[in-house]
């Protein structure tokens, strides 16, 4: 067996192979000038802001870890996890009533829907904070009846945080509904009535056909509603929330050093939004493995050309 010049001999299978060619990529100048000069004009902002003397650096760094922002971090923390938690189940909930059969049951979640989206958050944040000039006291007992079995003073339940948690969470979950329902009608139908094939009830084929794969779709805007969520909690500071906000508003109402105390809480956001940020990436990867194409490396790719047998 001779082999042609320019080619090379496979040794495992003694079969010619053709010459192995590298693929290089284009280059382009207007696109590399254009990131040089946004580069530029970046570091010609972060230098003017680190540098300016109205920051006081020395003051960012006296309350970054001061015990009353760490308190209101916490709190920040407690509202998104916890107006999340009720987002999720909450709009899981009015996602299934919005796919049911059921008439009663879509009219009363898209109501419910079009009344928490149709009305701004503030607007909810501070109905909730005042609901004692609504209802002066909550009563449960039998409707139209005399018979009550529980009552209480409505400023005394509902306080700034429990108002907090009741926007933030029954707002969020309108919009998480919407997403939940996304999710499902993405999953083929068969795949429904192959689960009902094999004898699982509506339910079981909710909890363990629809709703696992309707994850891979659900979960990158929820992330970004969780991120939302976050940064949202900043309102309650109108109604004395004690989040992150409202403490770092008092300080500086007292000091009045307003920026230093405001570039605190960007840091302490932007730190929070990192977090949630890599959670969501994992999260993606993890619902995502099995479909999402493994990404490739960016560098020259090489390409073998391949011949037939030479006499």
């Amino acid at each position: 067996m001779s082999t042609v010049p320019g080619t090379r001999v496979d040794p495992a299978s003694a079969r010619t192979t053709g010459p192995t060619l590298t693929v290089k990529p284009l280059r382009h100048p207007v696109r590399t000038a254009c990131g040089v000069l946004a580069s530029l004009c970046l570091a010609g902002v972060v230098w003017s802001v680190a540098k300016n003397p109205n920051l006081e650096w020395a003051t960012v760094g006296q309350y970054l870890f001061h015990e009353r922002t760490l308190s209101g971090l916490g709190v920040t923390v407690y509202l998104t996890v916890v107006c999340m938690v009720i987002a999720v189940l909450g709009g899981t909930l009015l996602a299934i009533m919005k796919l049911s059969d059921s008439l009663l049951l879509r009219v009363i979640s898209d109501g419910y829907v079009w009344l928490f989206r149709g009305v701004p958050l503030l607007v909810q944040i501070i109905f909730w904070g005042f609901l004692g000039a609504f209802y002066q006291r909550l009563i449960i007992g039998i409707p139209f009846t005399d018979v009550v079995f529980y009552s209480a003073e409505t400023n005394r339940l509902v306080t700034a945080t429990v108002a907090a948690v009741l926007a933030l969470g029954l707002n969020a979950a309108a919009y998480a509904a919407e997403i939940v329902r996304g999710g499902i009608s993405s999953v083929d139908a068969g795949q429904r009535e192959a689960a009902y094939a094999l004898g699982l009830t509506p339910g079981q084929t909710m909890r363990r056909i629809v709703l696992p794969q309707a994850m891979r779709v659900i979960v990158p805007p929820l992330g970004n509603e969780v991120i939302t969520m976050m940064k949202m909690t900043a309102l309650v500071s109108v109604i004395a929330g004690n989040d992150l906000m409202t403490n770092l508003q008092s300080i500086y109402s007292m000091n009045f050093k307003v920026i230093p105390l405001l570039t605190v809480a960007c840091l302490w956001y932007l730190t929070l939004t990192t977090a949630l940020t890599l959670g969501q990436r994992y999260l993606e990867r993890r619902f995502g493995r099995g479909v999402t194409a493994a990404r490739t490396g960016s560098g020259p790719r090489t390409t073998t050309v391949t011949g037939g047998d030479q006499a």
